[in-house]
């Protein structure tokens, strides 16, 4: 598929950005906005964990660990039961939400990596070593809210690329505060060993202070909210944390009855009331749309140190639900409808072409987009139904899709891949070989009744929408950004 370059399709949308604060954007039968500015787009804040299990909330069902302001969210605005992730591990999770697409159709799923000065590819996530990333030619949210005339920040964990030409800067954001990749990446730089803290493209530590992460992040938003109330804005909040090595501040170390992961979940959640408290004290709180989801499953084979998926199957690393499914909360007071809950299939893959139109753009129509807009569900509008026919899954580290979900139906194609299981009282992450499975989530969200046997029709049938969509995603796919120096790093030692 031939695509204009990503300026050329800024500069289009950038044509109306002069009077994007003027325009307007009509949903549910009203302004896009509430209160006295309905003639401004909301602002929108985004807020990404890193490894939250889909228990790991209060309004999830965790049993121990306290939530009060994402349970007040829910209360507030609408919970998505059967919200997806396109990837359950970092980097291609991060790429799909920034651009509506699964990230094989971007080439987001594995990357080069250089060892002893030669390149080789194979790796799930992006590291210190890795010299590529997001493609210049990719339209991201924040290039699009942006052209539209919003202010927009990057509060935390990027991991699409820590080469200059890769950073968050370069992909839309006005600025950024936050290290470049996972907590647990090292690289050395005068005797010290750790995650560098940047702002813009700039070392300010290193490596991290990673205690004071989630309070030095919270700040940082609650500033950003703080000096652009005035005009519209998109704040991204991407939480280094629950990822491991797992790290809190003095404030809850030792409170929470789940332990140390716990304490890391609670103080998220008071990061979460803080921000709520920020947009209230600035008069923009019934302007704004908040979301909270989480990158990938938890790291089950971590135990205590991980989180929790039930009761779903697995974690990260596999596309059992637990992997895959994540918790979902979203609030706009007086446009989203309280206490609601959504249980339709939607993802993080959709949050790039409703945003657009939210703010009086739209996605990219020069290229595939594989996320649709879900306003409809998000404002529960009777009758409200999803726009997926079916949700495809692809493992980490292979190119092909290996399940479907279909309405209740979830299939599973056989061939190899990750599960996590425990043997001999060891936990166990295994790349293996798997027949084919299907479940109906609808009875069995566990997927732990296989009907394969009872039901061959739909076994032949979703095998074959798996192998078409693969197909149809190969001839329309798009190259990752092209190999730099790794010694251009604003990190590199």
């Amino acid at each position: 598929m031939t695509y204009v370059s990503r300026r050329n399709f800024l500069r289009a949308l950038g044509a109306g950005a002069a009077g994007a604060a003027l325009a307007g954007c009509t949903v549910a039968g009203r302004s896009a906005t509430a209160g006295t500015t309905a003639n401004r787009p909301p602002n929108v804040v985004l807020i990404f964990t890193d490894d939250q299990g889909y228990e790991d909330v209060g309004c999830f069902g965790s049993p121990l660990i306290r939530t009060p302001n994402l349970d007040r969210m829910a209360t507030e605005g609408i919970r998505f039961t059967d919200f997806y992730v396109a990837a359950s591990v970092c980097s291609p999770s991060r790429a799909a939400l920034m651009t509506g697409c699964y990230p094989q159709r971007i080439n987001m799923n594995v990357f080069p990596r250089v060892v002893n000065g030669q390149v080789r590819e194979g790796m799930v996530v992006q590291f210190p070593n890795t010299p590529s990333g997001l493609h210049s030619n990719e339209v991201t949210i924040a290039e699009i809210l942006k052209g539209r005339g919003y202010a927009t920040a990057c509060v935390g964990k990027w991991h699409l690329g820590h080469l200059p030409q890769f950073l968050p800067m370069r992909q839309g954001f006005d600025s950024y505060f936050g290290i470049p990749y996972s907590n647990d990446m090292r690289i050395r730089k005068n005797g010290q060993s750790g995650p560098p803290l940047m702002r813009g493209e700039e070392v300010i530590e290193h490596p991290a202070n990673q205690a004071t992460l989630t309070r030095r992040y919270t700040e940082e938003a609650c500033r950003f909210i703080q000096t652009n109330k005035g005009r519209p804005f998109f704040l991204y909040l991407p939480h280094t944390m629950p990822h491991l090595p797992l790290a809190a501040s003095e404030t809850f170390r030792g409170k929470s009855k789940r332990g140390f992961y716990g304490d890391v979940i609670e103080e998220i959640d008071w990061s979460v009331g803080q921000v709520l408290a920020a947009l209230k004290t600035c008069g923009v709180d019934e302007q704004t749309l908040v979301i909270y989801t989480s990158d990938n499953g938890p790291w089950i084979r971590f135990g205590d140190r991980g989180g929790s998926a039930k009761p779903l199957r697995d974690g990260k690393g596999t596309i059992y639900e637990g992997g895959m499914r994540e918790p979902c909360i979203m609030r706009w007071p007086g446009t989203i409808p309280a206490g609601a809950v959504c249980r339709q299939v939607a993802g993080t893959i959709d949050l790039m072409p409703t945003l657009a139109r939210l703010a009086g753009g739209q996605a990219p129509a020069d290229r595939v987009i594989d996320g649709r807009d879900i306003w409809p569900l998000m404002a529960a509008k009777p009758g409200a139904t999803s726009p997926h026919p079916a949700y495809y899954y692809y493992p980490k580290s292979q190119t092909e899709p290996m399940a479907i979900r279909c309405g209740p139906w979830k299939f599973h194609k056989a061939g190899r891949r990750h599960r996590t299981w425990q043997e001999k009282g060891k936990w166990i992450h295994r790349l293996v070989d798997c027949p084919n499975e299907l479940y109906n989530l609808a009875d069995d969200v566990s997927e732990s009744t296989d009907l394969a046997d009872k039901h061959p029709d739909l076994v032949k049938r979703f095998a074959r929408m798996i192998d078409e969509f693969h197909a149809d995603l190969k001839a329309h796919s798009r190259p990752r950004g092209p190999m730099g120096n790794l010694a251009s790093s604003p990190a590199s030692g």
